[in-house]
């Protein structure tokens, strides 16, 4: 086998492989030779055509076949023994595959980029301390009683928290504009679904009344038509209803998971999910600022844009099963969710895998059982049924990997927050969970 490699740019290879026709040629035949024994045809006995009559039926299929397996199997030989670490699928240009001939091709690929390592030391994290009190539970509670209540309407006027049901019309110049019209639409006052001002305009409103609403539209608005435009919208209030929340009773008790009528029990749960949902939350926001500080210190870092690429289709994935899609074999994802979306996401993610990957070999973490084993049975605990959650994980590989994976990026987190400069800051339970939310979302 002839192998050449150049490098044609940063991290791109092409490979110039060259099989010897004997060896794609004698494949052929052994495979036709294999075929043979349980090939019918009219005229001959089973096991008995003719080799002749093989090549002429069958041989073009196989050698296609063969051709496939000779240059897939030829590629790896060829990236390990030129030391090469291919970073995504390779590009294949066939050059010759006739028969009787060297089968030659060219291979184009990235590949992974050799990671230096720099220090990641005397960096500043920020963790957020908060004590759940009496009244954040109260809130959580106040939820779940608005999530199982129901809206009725009121001979009052309206407040904020309440729901009107309203027709309005925007126009803008005296002129009625696309997409500014609605009717029997429900708005949550306080809710930020309309434009600056709208629902604030209607604070006070009573039902059967009648509001315009003089209003300017942002400058960032999607519409070029209306940023920053000054327009006029009529509208009429048909009800107002408030919320009615559910009673603190067994029936909303078992909604969530919480077994009997003991209002203190379910208090006591809610807080513990709370606890556990904050803890999850503030160990996030630490780890983003490690990851954001490992970035920081490698920024000549080069990346393979087909790892990136990868990442983005994966990014897209995830986004659209997120909203609930399936994905139909003509439908185009690129072009309702494009590129651009995700790219910068995908590249800081396939950086920081490049870079962890390199800091557990460097800091020699490895992944305890015993730190595996408590994340699982942490995530399991989230759950009816915990025992089963936990075999589950145990019991698929593509899971335990991932579980093992996150053990390890902790590891290389603690290690690395022993080089930090840690400072505590306390704050609210809501302000602790958008701030780490914010964080860990960017």
């Amino acid at each position: 086998m002839r192998v050449s490699v150049e490098t044609t740019s940063g991290l791109e290879r092409k490979l110039t492989v060259g099989v010897p026709a004997d060896e794609v040629d004698s494949a052929v035949d052994k495979k036709l030779a294999e075929a043979s024994k349980n090939v019918r045809l009219p005229g001959f006995r089973p096991g008995k055509v003719p080799m002749s009559v093989m090549k002429q039926r069958f041989g073009p299929g196989v050698r296609q076949e063969v051709l496939g397996d000779v240059i897939n199997q030829s590629f790896q030989e060829a990236v390990i023994g030129e030391n090469l670490r291919p970073a995504g699928q390779p590009s294949i240009e066939a050059k010759s595959v006739e028969s009787g001939k060297d089968v030659e091709y060219v291979a184009t690929f990235e590949i992974y980029p050799t990671v230096s390592l720099n220090e990641v030391r005397d960096f500043e994290v920020t963790k957020l301390t908060c004590e759940i009190g009496e009244s954040d539970v109260n809130d959580i509670i106040e939820v779940f009683q608005k999530q199982q209540g129901q809206l009725v309407d009121v001979d009052r006027a309206a407040e904020e928290g309440d729901t009107l049901t309203i027709d309005f019309e925007g126009f803008k110049d005296g002129e009625a504009f696309d997409g500014g019209a609605g009717t029997d639409t429900a708005l949550e006052l306080g809710s930020g679904r309309m434009i600056p001002g709208f629902e604030d305009g209607l604070v006070g409103a009573s039902a059967g009344e009648e509001r315009t609403l003089e209003l300017t539209f942002p400058e960032d608005y999607h519409s070029e038509e209306l940023k920053g435009a000054a327009v006029e919208f009529k509208v009429t209030v048909k009800a107002v209803k408030a919320m009615e929340l559910a009673e603190l009773n067994a029936e909303l008790f078992a909604s969530y998971g919480v077994e009997g009528d003991d209002v203190e029990a379910f208090r006591a749960e809610v807080q513990k999910n709370m606890e556990r949902e904050l803890k999850g939350a503030i160990d996030a926001h630490v780890k983003q600022q490690v990851m954001d500080a490992i970035i920081e210190a490698h920024p000549e870092l080069e990346i393979p844009q087909s790892l990136i690429a990868q990442e983005t289709d994966a990014l897209r994935g995830q986004m659209f099963q997120q909203f609930g899609g399936g994905v139909s074999p003509d439908m185009d994802l690129k072009s309702i969710l494009p590129d651009e979306m995700f790219s910068e996401r995908a590249e800081t993610r396939v950086r920081l895998g490049l870079l962890v990957s390199e800091l557990v070999q460097d800091l020699g973490v490895r992944a305890e059982p015993n730190k595996v084993r408590e994340l699982i049975e942490e995530i399991a605990s989230t759950y009816q049924d915990p025992e089963e959650v936990i075999n589950w994980y145990y019991e698929d590989n593509n899971q335990l990997m991932g579980i093992e994976s996150r053990v390890l990026e902790d590891a290389v987190v603690e290690k690395l927050l022993e080089q930090a400069k840690v400072t505590e800051e306390a704050t609210g339970y809501q302000d602790a969970l958008q701030r780490t939310r914010a964080a860990t979302q960017q």
